[in-house]
């Protein structure tokens, strides 16, 4: 069977000498003239200091007191911290391996959405904190940090450093209202205090709620499995909706969506991701990891359904990077994170603006 050579033809008038910005389709072509600054050049994607996502870069926004966020919409926010891990170290260099991760993003091709051309969005580098050495002193430092973020108006992304880290985001994101959350994990982490600390990744959410600044009604827990389902019985008596991983399997994508979007509803909502949801075939480079657990391509797809919900911050956490050396991990990491900026492109809040 020969080519039709008129539509041959017609490809070649279009493309035959077109460069590579020469965009045709409209949605494509918004995207393309935002990221190409002239002809068919733009930034190598291996160039210059790595960032989150490749956002410009802030660091003057956490330089003083109280810090600057003018102009942003969303601060992209490093917290280098694991003083709270049970198990393996390590997620202290998280930050740095997802920065490190090249060519996520611009474009999300199932969300049809270039958050960065959308939203006014910057790494504003890592949250300073007094001591590397007292954990207590740590979360004070989140605490305070995430409280002048949010106050400013601004949309806080995270990434960690250890679980324990979101509890206290959580207390400057709910401080003025509750909030739903829906948590992406191997485990609940809604265990009690251990060996003298409540600030440990097996207990953040026990203490948001008790803090009154997290809805355990507007909660759901999905992915969750292993060997520590006994720590867990604060998540079922407080009202959570947990979808273990061999339920996530049954239901499907499509059902725990609904469930999961049913739970939040139409309220503020923050969205925390720890890594070891996936299974550690995906991402080995974990403090707890567990057999058993979600493929990137699941987690992906979950985190898309989520558009439309009032997104007011997110994270990403416990990726240890050198328990991983192929950089899965790491990779995956900055991809969720880059879903999340797109989540909040797509919030009530910013959806009105243009591609």
């Amino acid at each position: 069977m020969s080519i039709d050579p008129q539509h041959l033809a017609r490809l070649r008038e279009r493309y035959a000498n077109a460069a590579g910005s020469d965009i045709f389709d409209p949605a494509f072509k918004a995207v393309a003239e935002r990221i190409f600054s002239s002809s068919d050049r733009r930034k190598w994607p291996f160039a210059d200091v790595a960032t989150f996502l490749d956002a410009p870069y802030r660091p003057e926004a956490l330089a003083q007191q109280p810090y600057d966020f003018a102009g942003l919409d969303v601060a992209l926010i490093g917290v280098p911290m694991d003083l709270g891990v049970t198990n393996r170290a390590g997620a202290r260099l998280g930050p740095r391996a997802v920065r490190a991760v090249e060519r996520v993003g611009p474009y999300e091709h199932a969300l049809r959405v270039a958050p960065l051309t959308r939203l006014k969005a910057a790494d504003v580098g890592d949250l300073p904190m007094r001591s590397r050495y007292s954990l207590a002193d740590c979360h004070a430092d989140i605490e305070q940090g995430f409280a002048q973020i949010v106050q400013a108006g601004v949309v806080p992304l995270a990434v960690g450093g250890d679980h324990s880290i979101t509890g206290s985001i959580l207390k400057a994101v709910g401080r003025e209202r509750p909030v739903g959350m829906i948590h992406l994990d191997a485990h609940c982490d809604t265990a009690g205090s251990y060996e003298g600390s409540k600030f440990h990744h097996g207990g953040p959410f026990r203490e948001a709620v008790l803090a009154g600044v997290l809805d355990p009604r507007r909660c759901v827990q999905i992915g969750i499995r292993g060997g520590a389902e006994y720590l867990w019985e604060f998540s079922f008596d407080a009202g959570m909706t947990v979808i273990h991983a061999e339920e996530f399997t049954r239901l499907g994508v499509a059902e725990v969506l609904r469930r999961a979007r049913e739970v939040v509803g139409d309220g503020p909502t923050y969205v925390t991701f720890d890594v070891d949801c996936l299974d550690p075939v995906y991402a080995p480079g974990t403090g707890t990891p567990e057999v058993g657990g979600l493929s990137s391509r699941e987690a992906l797809e979950l985190l898309r359904g989520l558009a439309g919900i009032d997104i007011v911050g997110g994270d990403v956490m416990e990726v240890a990077p050198q328990h991983d050396p192929t950089s899965n991990t790491a990779q995956i990491g900055a991809q969720v994170l880059f879903e999340l900026l797109c989540l909040v492109a797509l919030s009530p809040r910013f959806a009105q603006r243009g591609a």
